[in-house]
């Protein structure tokens, strides 16, 4: 009989912690961590006989088509080694108690649950959508999570429980949607750490049972929208509504600070690692005799790092760490204001993988690949759809409203149309082109009816996008630019309790996702 499945959604609170407390938490990690890596181990022995067994090698022999007999043997080829999910249970079990302290650390539901998480990765190798497994060491194994909220890691009575240790949160009474988190039940909690402006930050993260509160100026309609995915920007045409937003707007990139930090972690590591480069040469350049720093020998070797590599590594991560913050925050709002124009999104295949190849940064400054899973699920979870079309068999970027089509280069942002329509912006045609495809097939007959009552929308899009990018120039030009206002102080409070039990202001720092 297969499980019920039910809506969930998370709520993240933020936990007050000492030291005391977290020693204890860093040696219960510890323990999980280690448990978690023999466990992957373990699977991936048995997954290797599986693969080797004659019973594999039959199974795989076995048409497709006979799809019963073919999942029936290779079912018969992992139970030959134990190779399932409740296998590995029992060996977490047999593990923890014959290791002792693991056992004393980690209650028999977590270790069920680091199992299952070993499990579930050893599985994607065999399915191939993975091609290895990645072993945790201690600064990348950051959550541990229950199997259920009655024992073992829990939240009960306001407070995160996990055995003798009981955490304290930090809950704004007057947030929605914590509250709204707060009294919806509780399936399982995650616990889990961060560091934050070089401080090891800790949370629960509780998932509950139901749907995650709305915010009321974040609607969903129930209409159609065309999409057309860019590196940069994103362009929608709804019903009534047309716009051209661009993707982490105004968000601080930090490049000079980054640059600069980059530059003092390489030459600390070569004045603390002289072996491990090749040697200085001269080079000419132009007219003149320059000196080349020599690469990083090949092989393996061991590497050094002062306190004050590791300081300006620190800083780095957490300019990355701001950065991709404030870029989440930012294209999240255009994800919602999509969404409130409506839910059947049409949108063009792209590969955004392919993109990272070309623009690697700014890929990773915008992330397009974000918007659009998130858009995705968003819509699917309002109950809306999300249609993918072929990009080869449409073309929409060099179709015109008769249905000749013309190529077009990247630099060419205007679309020109032979029938002597407006010129539109290239983007916002294609988004308006794509609500008439119906299985890769575009129905010029229907966009050509309705492009009366669109041409004014697309035209009005277009002129707040220009609009926008010439107050945006002028701006980041001004010496309080949004990349300068930005303080480098993290305005909520720490949440490490102090040893007098005299709490310094904190201010929540919580989400719900």
């Amino acid at each position: 009989m297969a499980r019920s499945t039910t809506s969930s959604f998370i709520t993240e609170i933020p936990l007050i912690v000492n030291s005391k407390q977290e020693a204890e938490l860093l040696s219960r990690f510890q323990a999980g961590r280690q448990l978690y890596n023999a466990c992957l181990n373990e699977a991936m022995k048995r997954l290797d006989l599986v693969r080797n067994s004659e019973l594999y090698k039959t199974a795989r022999k076995i048409p497709r088509t006979k799809k019963k007999e073919r999942s029936e043997a290779f079912k018969k080829a992992r139970e030959q080694y134990r190779y399932s999910e409740y296998d590995l249970h029992t060996f977490a079990t047999i593990t923890s108690k014959n290791s002792k302290w693991i056992a004393e650390k980690i209650d028999s539901n977590t270790q069920h649950k680091l199992a299952t998480r070993a499990f579930k990765a050893s599985e994607r190798v065999m399915l191939g959508v993975a091609s290895g497994v990645r072993y945790k060491v201690p600064s990348r194994f950051r959550s541990i999570e229950g199997k259920t909220n009655k024992q073992g890691l829990r939240w009960k009575d306001d407070c995160l429980v996990w055995g003798k240790l009981v955490l304290q949160p930090i809950i704004d009474p007057i947030n929605p949607v914590i509250r709204h988190g707060l009294e919806s039940p509780v399936k399982y909690v995650r616990l889990l750490w961060r560091v934050l402006n070089g401080k090891r930050r800790w949370y629960a993260q509780l998932v509950n049972e139901g749907l995650p509160y709305q915010k009321p100026q974040n609607y969903v309609s129930d209409g159609l929208i065309g999409l057309d995915l860019n590196i940069s920007n994103i362009a929608f045409v709804g019903d009534n509504y047309a716009e051209l937003l661009p993707f982490a707007e105004n968000v601080p990139t930090f490049q000079k600070e980054i640059a600069a930090l980059q530059r003092k972690m390489q030459r600390s590591q070569r004045a603390n690692n002289p072996n491990n480069f090749e040697p200085n040469f001269k080079a000419k350049k132009g007219r003149r005799v320059v000196v080349k720093k020599g690469k990083v020998k090949k092989g393996k070797a061991q590497w050094r790092k002062s306190s004050n590599y590791l300081k300006a590594s620190a800083k780095k991560r957490e300019l990355e760490r701001r950065k991709a913050a404030y870029a989440k925050t930012k294209n999240g709002s255009v994800i919602n204001e999509i969404l409130r124009h409506g839910k059947h999104i049409k949108t063009e295949n792209v590969s955004v993988k392919g993109w990272q190849k070309r623009y690697g940064k700014a890929i990773s400054a915008k992330s397009p690949g974000f918007v659009q899973s998130e858009l995705k699920r968003k819509a699917e979870c309002a109950g809306g759809s999300f249609t993918k079309f072929s990009t080869q068999k449409t073309a929409l970027s060099q179709t015109h409203l008769d249905g000749n089509r013309t190529k077009k280069s990247l630099s060419e942002r205007v679309h020109r149309d032979v029938t002597g329509i407006a010129n539109h912006h290239r983007d916002l045609f294609s988004a308006f082109l794509s609500r008439y495809v119906n299985q890769d097939v575009l129905v010029l007959r229907d966009a050509q009816t309705e492009y009366p009552g669109a041409e004014s929308l697309l035209l009005e899009a277009h002129q707040r996008y220009l609009t926008r990018k010439q107050v945006s120039t002028s701006e980041s030009r001004k010496p309080g630019s949004p990349s300068e206002r930005v303080s480098n102080k993290g305005k909520a409070a720490s949440q490490i309790a102090i040893t007098s039990k005299k709490l310094v202001s904190i201010l929540p720092e919580s989400a719900c996702l």
